[in-house]
């Protein structure tokens, strides 16, 4: 199943894809995505029609997660590359939901911020909560997966040791184009996941590299938080980002950011130059 949230005649919606069709979900009063990832329910209720694809504008498929789980220096190449050691633990902070937006949405590059870098990463959606999961247990507390472009603010974000903000800023989560249930996925830890930048490739790696797999992760952050229905771990980027280039290479205006990852999808943004205020 694919899970979609959508803008259809001026009303947000949320549907399944079939083929060039979607099957909107019954209306809840708030977040349908939200609403069916929280009910457990595997049988998803329609309220009988269907729209074309095309007729539609696709939002992020979760406008509003509890929480946006990051984890940092996942793949060895990356840390590396970013002159920082691979930790005993995972590296966790949180991106802001408010921070999120959907395919094909600009990306701005905010004027406070002169070094905005792009990673590509395979995210995992909660659906049954949990505290102190077992590693074993890992697999009936996934939804599913989506696409996240984890947009950092390096120089915000290296300013300090807390990268939350620099990893916040309006626009700065892409996600999408939709979240693939867990049964469609026989083995997240095998994706090729690449992103281009204008057509150049930067990034091309396989989910196999990460350094802490998805049980180890749900594992982790659920021995200390509870996971929320509806909770986004974005596992972490491989290597090829802008950081770790040399010359160093940011985002400028008018760019197009494209992310694929096996079985999921591509997920595309341009990115658009904020006019310094005065």
């Amino acid at each position: 199943m694919k899970l979609i949230t959508f803008r259809h005649n001026g009303e947000v919606r949320s549907g399944v894809i079939e083929g060039e069709r979607i099957k909107p979900l019954i209306r809840s009063g708030g977040d349908d995505a939200l609403a069916l990832i929280a009910s457990g329910n595997a049988e998803p209720k329609f309220d009988g029609t269907t729209i074309l694809l095309s007729e539609v504008t696709l939002l992020a498929p979760l406008l509003h997660p509890p929480r946006i789980f990051g984890i940092g220096l996942n793949y060895r190449e990356h840390a590396a590359e970013s002159k920082m050691a691979v930790q005993a633990v995972p590296t966790v902070f949180l991106k802001l939901t408010s921070s999120i937006c959907g395919p094909d949405a600009d990306v701005v590059l905010p004027a406070n911020a002169t070094q905005t870098d792009y990673e590509a990463e395979l995210a995992v959606v909660i659906g049954k909560p949990g505290f102190r999961i077992k590693p074993e247990d890992w697999e009936q507390h996934v939804f599913g997966y989506t696409i996240v472009n984890d947009v950092s603010a390096r120089d915000v974000q290296l300013a300090t040791s807390q990268w939350t903000l620099g990893k916040s800023f309006p626009t700065f989560t892409p996600m999408g184009p939709v979240i693939v249930t867990r049964e469609e996925i026989a083995d997240p830890h095998a994706l090729g996941i690449r992103l281009t930048l204008s057509g150049e490739v930067m990034q091309n790696a396989n989910t196999r590299d990460l350094i802490f797999h998805i049980p180890e992760l749900i594992a982790y952050i659920s021995s200390i938080v509870p996971l929320e229905a509806g909770d986004v771990i974005s596992t972490g980027t491989p290597p090829g980002v802008g950081l770790g280039r040399t010359p160093q290479r940011w985002l400028r205006d008018g760019e197009e950011m494209v992310i694929e990852i096996d079985g999921i999808g591509s997920l595309r943004n341009r990115t658009r130059q904020e006019t310094a205020q005065a």
